[in-house]
């Protein structure tokens, strides 16, 4: 076999940048978990204060440090031998209530090396995993990175994207959020709009019982949260249906939405937020797309084939979307807007 040595060390470069991410992994959670991007967040720091702020070992802050620094996750003076975070990093690394939380997104890579086991059999099987079998850091990181993007985007942008929605909430209306996991989704509607009812609905009981803790701490009275699977739940006459980030894990997506038809009023409105994807795979070879795939292979695919799903994926794409919508008896249905992480769907009867 005749090697190219510049593709080779092109190849072994972007290999070796791919290492130190995956061995940095339980260092994102390290710094998380320890308050130490929260710390740097507030001034530059030197090893020894950085150590003193957070009750750690200086010697481990200095190798945590020189790891961050090296994969420019932190910034460094040579000068002052100081450390910090720059506006940007402080936002995607030390506030957890901001719009992007990239160490809530390395508990669900920490929840995929305790599934690998598993993922190893059903590679070999094609068996399932449900959703409820993961690691408890499943549903907080799952929880923590989308709570982000739902903080920046969906009062202000995805429900205004909606055909009359808003006014309807505003008003008072009865909305459900299917496959609801902790709630944030929930509970940040219910906060937005005091006037209307919103009931979360997930399978996973564990999960509802923080949900209801999560919105009592938050003050949302008008959220209430009911152990059901999305077929299973039996209140009718909703204004609007939410599925955020869900339908393509389940095991009946057609019977899901159809069941969200049914309990729909007839000027109802559906809300479907899905993973950013083209409808091939050509069009999903990209950074989101690499993300996407990898939880997909180790969860999402899982949870569905867990319940013998047709195993949409995170990759699913508009065109499959629309099908499964179609096949459920919406007869309506657009692409109400989007953003680099998701597609958000409106179905309407």
């Amino acid at each position: 076999m005749s090697i190219n040595e510049e593709r080779l060390n092109q190849f072994l470069g972007h290999a070796v940048g791919d290492l130190g991410a995956a061995i940095s992994a339980t260092l994102m959670l390290v710094g998380d978990q320890l308050g130490l991007y929260r710390a740097l967040a507030t001034s530059p720091m030197s090893a020894a204060e950085l150590a003193t702020r957070t009750g750690t070992n200086e010697r481990y802050i200095r190798e945590w440090l020189g790891n961050q620094a090296a994969g420019g996750y932190v910034d460094y003076d040579r000068d002052s031998d100081t450390y910090s975070l720059s506006a940007e990093q402080a936002l995607c690394l030390a506030d957890p209530g901001g719009p992007v939380d990239l160490p809530g997104a390395y508990s669900i890579v920490e929840a995929t090396f305790h599934a690998l086991e598993r993922t190893k059999e059903n590679f070999r099987t094609g068996k399932g995993m449900e959703w409820g079998e993961h690691h408890a850091c499943l549903f907080h990181g799952t929880e923590r990175f989308f709570r982000a993007g739902y903080n920046a985007h969906l009062i202000m942008e995805w429900l205004p994207a909606l055909d009359g929605v808003v006014d309807k909430l505003r008003a008072g209306a009865k909305a459900a959020d299917v496959g609801c996991g902790h709630g944030a989704s929930t509970t940040l509607m219910a906060q937005a709009f005091p006037e209307s009812t919103f009931i979360g609905y997930d399978y996973h009981a564990p999960s509802i019982e923080v949900a209801r803790e999560r919105a009592r701490k938050a003050g949302a009275g008008n959220a209430k949260f009911e152990t059901a699977d999305a077929t299973g739940y039996a209140e009718k006459d909703f204004d609007l249906i939410c599925f955020f980030d869900c339908l393509h894990d389940m095991g009946d997506p057609v019977g899901a939405a159809r069941h969200a038809l049914q309990a729909l009023k007839s000027d109802g409105s559906c809300m479907l937020v899905e993973p950013f994807a083209g409808d091939s795979v050509a069009e999903n070879l990209n950074p989101v797309g690499r993300v996407y795939y990898g939880a997909s292979s180790q969860i999402c695919v899982p949870v569905s084939l867990a319940r013998n799903g047709p195993a949409l994926g995170a990759q699913a794409g508009e065109a499959r979307l629309r099908q499964v919508m179609t096949d459920a008896g919406f007869t309506r249905f657009r692409r109400a807007t989007q953003t680099p992480f998701n597609l958000v769907f409106e179905a309407r009867p």
